[in-house]
């Protein structure tokens, strides 16, 4: 038996923007208050856990007993099996800077340096999103859900409506990247939309988001 969320308020455990705008966008009917981590000043945990579920799940947590109300966080990242499933938990530590920004554009780059580097074609090549998403209460307990979508890689990065490696990631079936086509679009059948509709089952008594 899950536990049911029946409060008003949740804090986004996030200080990413572009994933914290997914999220309003997913709970825009919902009627609830939504806010983020980055919004009410919480400090970034450290992302010490070894798989997506377990930093999904250190997000949560802080940001639940911070809040006093429970928290979403998703913990989520590019696995490419060709080159040992980097960048993996690691997506966003691979696009850090010296001065400790995020440049995506320096994170694709290596990406595609790796693939070149063992004789392959980056183009084409088998790649899937992970999301690992963790709902928490302020007392501790969590619930967890993980979401897929599967594709390929093209290069070079095509469109700009996305964040992270959209540019590069075209899902099974479709023809344009994530960051060629609109949100709502995308969610469709992200990674994240997969990881929310089966949170909305485990943790919600309603259903304001059809897709």
């Amino acid at each position: 038996m899950t536990r049911k969320f029946n409060g008003q308020s949740i804090v986004i455990a996030s200080h990413n923007s572009g994933k914290i705008l997914e999220f309003e966008e997913l709970f825009a009917n919902s009627g609830y208050h939504i806010t983020s981590a980055s919004q009410l000043g919480f400090p970034e945990p450290v992302e010490d856990g070894l798989s997506f579920k377990e930093n999904a799940e250190i997000k949560a947590r802080s940001s639940a007993l911070l809040a006093g109300y429970p928290s979403i966080s998703d913990d989520s990242g590019l696995v490419v099996p060709l080159i040992n499933g980097e960048p993996g938990i690691h997506s966003a530590r691979w696009a850090l800077t010296k001065s400790g920004n995020k440049n995506f554009n320096l994170a694709i780059e290596k990406i595609k340096n790796k693939i070149v580097t063992l004789g392959e074609i980056p183009s084409g090549q088998n790649a899937h999103f992970v999301c690992a998403l963790t709902m928490c209460w302020p007392d501790g307990y969590m619930e967890t859900v993980e979401g897929y979508v599967h594709g390929k890689l093209t290069f070079p990065s095509k469109g700009n409506m996305g964040f992270g490696y959209d540019s590069i990631f075209i899902p099974n079936g479709q023809s344009l990247t994530y960051g060629e086509i609109k949100p709502e679009e995308k969610h469709q059948n992200s990674h994240r939309a997969d990881a929310f509709k089966q949170l909305l089952t485990a943790c919600f008594n309603k259903n304001w988001w059809q897709h």
